[in-house]
């Protein structure tokens, strides 16, 4: 198929998966939970291939680790599928109605956004979350994955198809654009007619090209450059244990804090320890006072303060007061995930209240910024703009409204 016959098709099929009840939805999506998981195998070979060849072509341990499926990752999706089925159905929520005072009630009613699009990188789980979520609301999801994911973002694809016809419904639910050239991505954004939203998930440079060249409307996910800063009330154990697993977790992930930023008074006691914690495992980009504190570490460039590294490597600056921590973190950050440490109260506000960021956390990780731990199931990204949808996006951002009126006969004077 074309990509416009494919957009065509998700078109037609917008209006049947509409009308789909909820007990409809739910079956389906927890049918496809359970296919998910029988046709691992098949899957797990399908990524082997793709992992194979990412290796070959040079990928970066940290697109590698996104790309990498095991039988745990593929359960855990599974089971994000199940949570989304478990929640409460939004479609047809009646947010709020009024009465006028010429006897109009008006009303203001959630309904699906219709097709959207997703435009993704080397991130297979991205292919069952997006259709558990885009399913649950009633939207029909084309999905165009990238080359590094093809085998195994096709196999995921094939098992989705196989639940939808075993539940009687239309393969049209989900449609996949296999052709990864780039010709195909320019085309697909141009697909006003047809689509309704579409979303990119991945790099910068593909998330940039997609903005500015999408005549789609578009959800903006951006890339993470979050920051851990250690406040000079911080608890040092605390610190270290949130900054490690921030850092290393998952260092392909776009919630994985890239900077360190460290208030001097702190700084002697907090930097060695941060130092003997990450010898021989992560790679440190300091300013000259921070050089002082931290063995190995690597003169920072202004580039390194604003880059998402997704490796084990990190920036560290060091500030005065809270007032140039806040001033760093802004100038430097994406909108993503910011968190501070601190047993000050006073300081711990005024962090939340003046960091211009979609998440903002008070001693805990940034690797927290994921819709599963936000209780949404799933996530289709994390937006990053403030326009319609902030932060991990799960049902809710997946959804516009219409106004509803009921009269008696009425008519304007």
């Amino acid at each position: 198929m074309t990509i416009e016959e494919i957009c065509q098709r998700a078109y037609e099929n917008k209006y049947i998966t509409a009308k789909l009840g909820t007990v409809e939805k739910d079956r389906l999506i927890i049918r496809a939970a359970h296919d998910l998981v029988k046709n691992t195998d098949l899957i797990l070979q399908a990524n082997q291939k793709d992992v194979h060849n990412g290796e070959t072509n040079g990928l970066s341990l940290g697109l590698l680790d996104r790309l990498k499926l095991t039988e745990e990752r593929i359960k855990g999706v599974a089971a994000g599928m199940e949570q989304v089925a478990a929640l409460h159905d939004p479609v047809g929520d009646v947010t709020r109605m009024w009465k006028r005072p010429n006897g109009l009630m008006i009303g203001q009613k959630k309904v699906p956004m219709g097709v959207i699009g997703v435009i993704y990188e080397a991130r297979p789980n991205v292919t069952a979350d997006v259709f558990s979520l885009c399913f649950k609301t009633g939207n029909t999801v084309i999905l165009r994955g990238g080359s590094a994911a093809a085998n195994t973002n096709k196999a995921i694809v094939d098992s989705l198809h196989e639940s939808l016809l075993s539940e009687n419904l239309s393969e049209d639910c989900v449609l996949y654009i296999e052709d990864t050239s780039h010709e195909s991505v320019n085309e697909f954004m141009k697909m006003d007619k047809y689509v309704d939203l579409l979303i990119p998930r991945g790099g910068a440079g593909l998330i940039r090209s997609v903005v500015e060249n999408s005549t789609i409307p578009v959800i903006e996910t951006g890339t993470g450059n979050c920051h851990i800063y250690v406040d000079e009330y911080a608890d040092i154990d605390m610190a270290l244990r949130i900054t490690d697993n921030a850092k290393t977790q998952r260092i392909g992930v776009c919630n994985a804090a890239e900077s360190l930023v460290v208030h001097e008074k702190i700084a002697p006691v907090f930097l060695p320890k941060l130092a003997e914690l990450f010898k021989g495992r992560v790679e440190l980009f300091a300013d000259a006072s921070a050089m002082k504190y931290l063995v190995d570490s690597h003169e920072a460039t202004d580039e390194d303060f604003g880059r998402e590294y997704l490796d084990y490597k990190m920036s560290v600056k060091t500030v005065k007061s809270l007032d140039e921590a806040i001033s760093h973190i802004n100038h430097y950050n994406t909108g993503h995930s910011e968190a501070i440490i601190t047993e000050n109260y006073t300081n711990a506000q005024r962090f939340l209240d003046e960091i211009d960021a979609a998440c903002v956390y008070v001693n805990a990780s940034t690797r927290f910024t994921d819709g599963n731990e936000f209780g949404f199931g799933a996530e289709i990204g994390i937006s990053t703009q403030k326009l319609h949808a902030r932060g991990p996006m799960g049902l809710e951002a997946l959804l516009s409204t219409k106004y509803i009126i009921y009269g008696n006969g009425q008519i304007r004077e």
